[in-house]
């Protein structure tokens, strides 16, 4: 998996910031309750001005960054559910740690709702993230869940490669 250094600058980074901003903004939100349009009001108006572990989201995709927020936040229990179906059974999304539950929470709304995002980008990018959060056993699972969740809910996207995860 590639890694958020040698990204060239462009599109795909800024959607990459997008990504990251919106997980921490979730994060926000779940841990203080604060309303979701003024989180996402606070982080277009400020915190998009900020620098977080050497990388500056200033650059982020403005629309992908509300669309995540405010998608992930209003589907959060389907995209639980929808995790829920492939993630091991003694192993339940409330057992997960916050910030990972974020993470798949995310990625499952690309997944579902981001056609034009293939799977396979989702997947990296949301391996990235955890690696950049976590560095540990989050990552395998992280892919583990999205590559299960993206084959249930995308199978044309995988049965044209018709080889091995993503």
């Amino acid at each position: 998996m590639s890694g958020r250094t040698g990204k060239a600058q462009g599109a795909g980074q800024r959607r990459s910031t997008a990504r990251l901003a919106a997980v921490q903004a979730l994060y926000q939100i779940e841990m203080t309750g604060a309303a979701t349009e003024t989180v996402i009001g606070e982080f277009l108006d400020h915190r998009l001005k900020e620098e977080v572990d050497g990388v500056r989201l200033e650059g982020a995709d403005r629309r992908m960054l509300r669309d995540l927020i405010a998608g992930v936040a209003l589907e959060a229990t389907a995209l639980d559910d929808m995790l829920s179906a492939v993630l091991e059974e003694d192993w339940p999304v409330e057992r997960l740690e916050t910030l990972l539950r974020l993470v798949l929470r995310a990625g499952a709304y690309e997944l579902s709702e981001r056609p034009d995002v293939p799977p396979r980008v989702v997947i990296t990018e949301y391996v990235d993230l955890a690696d950049a959060f976590f560095g540990g056993k989050e990552t395998g699972l992280v892919n583990g869940v999205l590559d299960r969740l993206a084959r249930s809910l995308r199978p044309e996207a995988f049965a044209a490669a018709g080889h091995g995860s993503a």
